[in-house]
């Protein structure tokens, strides 16, 4: 395996720049549609497209410097939107920030620095999608369980605050260059007069990877939350996601649903839904249904250990974060 992964990261931008490929990864090869026990470089695809439909040096090779290639179709990947309000309540039920329309409450969680619990989400649904220099979101702000999209209002549902988040950087992002801002109002200025409402910003690439999409709020009493995942029970522990292991989670939308760890070691491009993309490496998928609004769910072994944290689906797979980076970069635990 330590072979094929210095293979996938000598070539992960070559395949990254192939027509269609949204990304790569580990993974076993697949034969007409059986999963077999050789490893390979996963190549993720939106949809397959015949060879002789592709630019010949778009066309995935059969092997890369001797390792197997397989290509899976997933259609697009996107951040993902039980919906009443529950009272003490459970991981697996509606939350969000104020600004969200609804995600799925995915653990609670301990501050290693001052012992309190947390609620632990994802960024897209704690924070609002935040790179924390958007003002899309700060700590402080409300939480409400349901969710606005389940009918949860400021005034009788907010259960906590933001706490505090991991950034999402998108690829591109609005420049806050002064001199690049300045030449964007004057150019908006002058557009405005021939176009009417025309407005000219410049964006930056930020080159910048993602490695969880995560965040944690802080419970208005600790009376107000329990650590029984709903359907799943209490987690056991932490661990580590492995290949061809039964991962299941509990969500807002699909509620309780489990599959089989398809790829690891993934990089790829996630539509945020509001016209940008962020890339995110380091990551896993299963072949796991998941719906919109399952975003944040905890992913349990089957030892319900916490092998990850849900935030992106296509329509028919999931991807998650590692829990134990998660852990890592919120500094929390369970």
């Amino acid at each position: 395996m330590d072979v094929i992964r210095r293979v996938l990261r000598s070539r992960k931008k070559q395949l990254l720049s192939l027509d269609n490929v949204i990304g790569v990864g580990l993974g076993y090869k697949s034969v007409r549609d059986e999963v077999t026990e050789r490893k390979s470089i996963v190549v993720i695809v939106e949809k397959k497209v015949p060879s002789d439909e592709l630019r010949r040096r778009h066309v995935v090779p059969p092997f890369l410097d001797g390792v197997d290639t397989d290509v899976i179709e997933t259609g697009k990947f996107r951040f993902l939107g039980r919906t009443d309000r529950v009272r003490p309540v459970p991981p697996g039920v509606s939350i969000g920030h104020i600004q969200v329309t609804a995600g799925t409450f995915g653990a609670v969680v301990r501050d290693k620095s001052t012992g309190k619990l947390l609620i632990l989400s994802n960024n897209h649904v704690l924070a609002n999608a935040t790179n924390g220099r958007d003002k899309r979101a700060k700590a402080g702000d409300p939480i409400l369980q349901p969710g606005v999209y389940d009918n949860g209002k400021r005034e009788t549902d907010v259960i906590g605050s933001l706490l505090k988040f991991v950034p999402i950087n998108p690829i591109f992002e609005e420049s806050q260059c002064p001199v690049a801002q300045k030449v964007s109002q004057a150019a908006s200025w002058f557009l405005k007069g021939f176009l009417g409402r025309y407005r000219l910003n410049f964006q930056r690439e930020t080159l910048t990877e993602n490695v969880v999409d995560a965040a944690v709020a802080e419970p208005l009493r600790d009376d107000l939350i329990v650590d029984s995942v709903l359907e799943l029970g209490k987690i056991s522990g932490v661990g580590e996601a492995q290949l061809g292991q039964t991962v299941r989670k509990s969500g807002r939308t699909s509620g309780l649903t489990e599959g089989k760890v398809r790829t690891t070691d993934v990089t790829i491009r996630v539509d945020m839904g509001n016209g940008g993309e962020a890339v995110f490496t380091d990551q896993i998928m299963a072949d796991m249904v998941s719906r919109p609004g399952d975003s944040g769910s905890v992913i349990l072994n089957e030892n319900n250990q916490a092998v990850g944290l849900l935030f992106a689906g296509s329509y028919n797979m999931t991807l998650f974060n590692k829990f134990s980076t998660v852990q890592r970069m919120l500094d929390v635990t369970l």
